[in-house]
């Protein structure tokens, strides 16, 4: 598939779900009615997520009051 191609609404309608795996990142399908075009449809590229490191939100809790009377209920679970 090129950078950018052309396909009528009915073109489109009987092979929508196969054109859309043809797409690669910066593909564009340019979908035309009547020889305009109505739509385009564009190839994502896939994010990176960065991966998850603890403690990337120390900081952002303040804790006005320091009791451990909230704690009573879970000392079975606690060492």
């Amino acid at each position: 598939m090129s950078m950018a191609n052309t396909i009528t609404v009915e073109d489109a309608q009987a092979s929508l779900k196969s054109l859309i795996h043809q797409l690669a990142a910066g593909d564009e399908v340019i979908i035309t009615e009547n020889q305009r075009p109505v739509a385009r449809l564009i190839g994502e590229s896939t994010r990176v997520r960065r991966p998850r490191t603890p403690g990337n939100c120390k900081g952002m809790i303040a804790l006005l009051i320091e009791d451990d009377e909230h704690l009573e209920g879970f000392a079975d679970y606690m060492p």
